[in-house]
């Protein structure tokens, strides 16, 4: 089966900063976490290096260098940051975290399992930050949202049939729920549609994906990104497998998607 994951995947997710700020010149902790924050990743490992000689600081500089060597992962593919992110997860001690750095944790942990291909434990750590309290409606739960569905798509992909069904049948039953309470949310009203998809189900794809289309300005970045992966996926996945069903040519499909774009476009 073809992939289908969001062509805009993004997937970093800020580091919180502790409740009584300290300024980052004096505080190499909170140095790290800013510059990890502006996505100097290098820069950020090093402060992060410089914070854990202080024992108390050690665990959460450790938590720094882990997700700004993950985040290089994702960039460069380069084996050793990888290692260097688990070697980081696994000498930490979470006992001592907050809620906020917790849920980071688990963060990281999912971050770590999803790209060593332990697909299906990494949607589990996620779907677990996805039921804390502490991941509220925003720009870092879609992410972690985002996540979750692309490791389940990925753990879904090499089943047998009927495994595969189920898997994105709970797929679709969990974002269904997630947009009953979070309306605004792109990436369940984007994996709404590709997971109606990927059972097969094309004109449930095709609904999802207008329905997507509408709802997209109450997304938090008023629909751009969520309105660019659903055309990406509608014009390049469903229109062609919607027209072999239906016997249509690929062109009328594409005309009925760019009038109805056109329609529910300001």
């Amino acid at each position: 089966m073809p992939g289908m994951g969001r062509p805009a995947f993004a997937l970093l997710a800020l580091l919180t900063m502790p409740a009584a700020v300290v300024s980052a010149a004096d505080d190499p902790l909170a140095k790290a976490r800013q510059l990890y924050n502006q996505r100097e990743f290098e820069a950020a490992v090093d402060a992060a290096e410089q914070a854990r000689l202080v024992p108390a600081h050690a665990d959460a500089a450790d938590l720094v260098s882990a997700r700004a060597y993950l985040e290089r992962f994702r960039i460069s593919a380069a084996p050793d940051d990888l290692v260097n992110a688990r070697d980081r997860l696994r000498r930490l001690n979470p006992d001592r975290f907050g809620a906020s750095e917790r849920t980071e944790y688990l963060i990281g942990l999912g971050e770590a399992l999803y790209f060593d291909a332990a697909y299906g434990a990494a949607a589990t750590v996620f779907d677990s930050v996805l039921q804390s309290p502490d991941v509220r409606p925003g720009s870092a739960r879609e992410r972690v949202l985002d996540w979750w569905a692309t490791a389940l798509d990925h753990d879904a992909r090499p089943r047998p049939e009927i495994d595969r069904q189920g898997v994105y049948q709970r797929m679709r039953t969990r974002l269904e729920d997630e947009l009953a309470q979070h309306p605004g949310s792109g990436a369940a009203a984007y994996w709404l549609a590709a997971a109606a998809r990927a059972q097969g189900d094309l004109q449930a794809a095709w609904d999802a994906a207008q329905a997507g289309w509408v709802r997209a300005p109450l997304a938090f970045d008023h629909g751009a990104a969520l309105r660019a992966d659903l055309d990406h996926l509608v014009t390049y996945v469903i229109v062609p497998e919607r027209a072999k069903v239906l016997a249509q040519p690929p062109d009328n499909l594409r005309g009925e998607w760019e009038r109805f774009k056109e329609r529910w476009t300001r």
